[in-house]
């Protein structure tokens, strides 16, 4: 009994020696990782959406309703990760998925002070299709690199019409066309690429739909423009 006994704790010790053996042979980089033409895996992130906000002069100088940012909530980011190789130094990245958050706008008046100005939630959700171009280079087993380049985002949560029974009352358009910045560092662990990523977005188009609501017009005839900005931290599997 006590032979079978020290014959599995030899087993079991041999086994873990062979595993952590394993382990820190596969902690090893492998030279060969970004020499592969194509590379497949997927993104979780977060974000926080705002706006950069151009208030109307016109209607600031009649009834001093001044539109601002409010505070920022976190949304979540899911991806799938496509890269394709260049060369040693760049890599084409294209990231379809969904994106989900909300942005806030507050409204404070100096004249209207009979009127209730309550702040505005507005949802959104997104489905995205951003197509990057990467720079990296390789030290041991990370790699630094930055990124530039586009997104086309649809807000398919966005409002054809406005429903009395929600107190919103700003509509925003669906399709948007964002430039995009960022950087990161890639670490390659024992059987995973983990990429870990701050990205910033920057909306083109005015996205605000100039249809004020026909009960509260105030809130769409105080903002000239209303354009998106959204920073992403991301975590990248390969």
């Amino acid at each position: 009994m006590i032979r079978v006994k020290c014959f599995i704790i030899t087993v079991i010790l041999l086994a873990a020696g062979l595993r952590l053996t394993g382990q820190e042979a596969d902690t090893q980089p492998d030279p060969w990782d970004d020499e592969k033409l194509f590379n497949i895996g997927y993104s979780l992130g977060f974000n926080a959406m705002t706006f950069r906000i151009t208030p109307s002069e016109l209607y600031l100088a009649t009834d001093s309703l001044h539109a601002g940012t409010g505070s920022l909530y976190p949304g979540i980011n899911i991806h799938l990760a496509i890269d394709f190789r260049l060369n040693q130094f760049f890599d084409i990245r294209l990231l379809p998925g969904i994106s989900f958050g909300q942005r806030m706008v507050t409204f404070d008046s100096d004249r209207l002070t009979d009127t209730v100005i309550s702040p505005q939630k507005i949802e959104s959700s997104f489905i995205e299709l951003p197509l990057h171009l990467k720079y990296g280079w390789r030290m041991s087993d990370i790699k630094p690199y930055i990124i530039a380049g586009g997104n086309f985002r649809y807000d398919f949560y966005a409002q054809e019409k406005y429903r009395l029974e929600r107190p919103v009352y700003l509509r925003l358009s669906r399709p948007d066309i964002y430039f995009e910045v960022g950087t990161g560092v890639e670490f390659y662990l024992s059987h995973i690429k983990l990429g870990i990523e701050v990205k910033y977005s920057r909306g083109f188009r005015d996205v605000l739909v100039h249809d004020p609501h026909p009960v509260y017009p105030q809130y769409c005839n105080s903002i000239e423009q209303l354009k998106s900005q959204i920073w992403v931290l991301s975590f990248h599997f390969e």
